[in-house]
């Protein structure tokens, strides 16, 4: 990855990986829903990997637009030292 990119680029390719993660995640829950009732193992391991395209996806989405989302726990303030 030896392409210099500018702001703008970056911004669009950090989009698009958080706009794959957030379909990832979707077919990853609804692919746990359908196979809870039938294979209950194969439903947690798709469970556990759309969780894995959730955390992805808020790190990307801090990136984009900062302090939209507060961290569990967090009253959403940030604190200045």
């Amino acid at each position: 990855m030896s392409d210099v990119v500018d702001a703008d680029e970056l911004l669009r390719r950090i989009q698009r990986g958080r706009d794959r993660a957030a379909e990832e995640r979707r077919r990853w829950t609804e692919r746990a829903q359908s196979l809870t009732a039938t294979e209950p193992d194969r439903a947690r391991d798709a469970v556990a990997t759309a969780r894995a395209y959730e955390a992805v996806l808020r790190v990307l989405d801090e990136i984009v637009r900062p302090g939209a989302h507060p961290a569990d726990g967090d009253d959403g303030v940030r604190r200045v030292t």
